[in-house]
């Protein structure tokens, strides 16, 4: 009985990892198509008798304006290009402050924000962010940094019901992403700590200053270079 027990585990070990990395490989090629958290937010808007919105337009990273890219840089994950998927800097600062009892922003890099949003579902246990910390490693070796931002951008909740740049440049801007302005990448990017309350549009003043203060990031970073 025993020994049929672990042949079993070891089978789903071993599907495990034939599907996570097969999985990853042909995200490398093909467009994300959706991910578990549409399906999570569908389902909320259902139950709660919402309109059911479902935006999301892919875009090739040679369409996304460099703006957006170095915005959400500036506001998600400065180190960007220079990590290999995690930033412990920021992952220490974030634990002693949340110590502390102070409201600060996680520490979760792009690449995780990444790895999370295509494979996993939310939450804060240590079951998904251990999940989460394996198929950051699995992009950041399979992918790579240009191919990460370019479903990143692809593939984030940009408002209720708006996932990726281009349904986010649509609704918010009434343009496509490429045309976006510097301020309106700023403003996009300002919104992604809660992307269903703030708007990007007619902001709050905590909003525009996020942006703002975004906005004078963005000079900071020259065009980001995937190929570090």
């Amino acid at each position: 009985m025993i020994r049929k027990i672990f042949k079993f585990i070891f089978k789903v070990i071993l599907w495990f990892f034939g599907l996570s990395i097969g999985s990853t490989i042909l995200f490398k090629f093909i467009p994300v198509p959706f991910t578990p958290l549409m399906f999570i937010r569908t389902f909320e808007q259902i139950s709660t008798g919402e309109k059911v919105v479902w935006k999301h337009d892919w875009i090739s990273i040679d369409e996304m304006p460099i703006n957006i890219q170095k915005a959400v840089i500036a506001s998600e994950d400065g180190k960007f290009t220079s990590h290999n998927g995690f930033d412990f800097d920021a992952i220490e600062k974030a634990y002693k402050n949340n110590q502390k009892g102070k409201r600060v922003k996680g520490g979760s890099t792009i690449s995780q924000q990444t790895a999370k949003n295509v494979f996993l579902w939310p939450g804060r246990s240590f079951i998904r962010k251990g999940f989460e910390a394996y198929f950051t490693v699995l992009i950041e070796l399979i992918w790579g940094k240009e191919r990460i931002m370019e479903v990143y951008l692809n593939s984030i909740e940009m408002g209720n019901g708006i996932y990726g740049i281009e349904a986010a440049s649509e609704h918010w801007f009434g343009k496509k992403a490429e045309n976006l302005s510097k301020n309106e990448a700023a403003a996009i990017a300002a919104i992604l700590p809660n992307p269903r309350v703030y708007k990007a549009k007619n902001s709050s003043g905590y909003i525009n200053r996020r942006k703002n203060a975004i906005s004078r990031q963005m000079n900071l970073y020259p065009k980001p270079d995937y190929n570090k």
